[in-house]
């Protein structure tokens, strides 16, 4: 990303960024819609690079991603519905799933 705002910087076109960046990162790049936003922003005066904090409450509390690792820590085979189970509250098996 750093490498974007330098090229931004240096007045290159989105396109031409996103061409550079292709040729330095390959298939690992983002793609050129991300870009023209990236350059947007900094060209609207954004110099962080990092994503910003935002609002809204997380999926699952922090106390229950700590369980859930305890859990797959004491056992590796465990299931999903193992792990469900053993929260004893109301979360989603989504939820659940996508913290594993």
């Amino acid at each position: 990303m750093a490498s974007a705002r330098f090229l931004n910087a240096k007045n290159n076109s989105p396109v031409e960024i996103h061409r550079q960046l292709v040729e330095l990162y390959h298939e690992k790049c983002m793609d050129i819609k991300n870009v023209r936003k990236w350059c947007r922003e900094f060209s609207q005066g954004r110099i962080n690079v990092h994503d910003e904090q935002r609002s809204g409450r997380p999926s699952l509390p922090e106390s229950t991603v700590a369980r859930i690792n305890e859990m797959v820590r004491a056992n590796r085979w465990i299931t999903l519905e193992e792990i469900e189970d053993g929260l004893n509250e109301d979360c989603s098996d989504f939820s659940v799933h996508k913290k594993l």
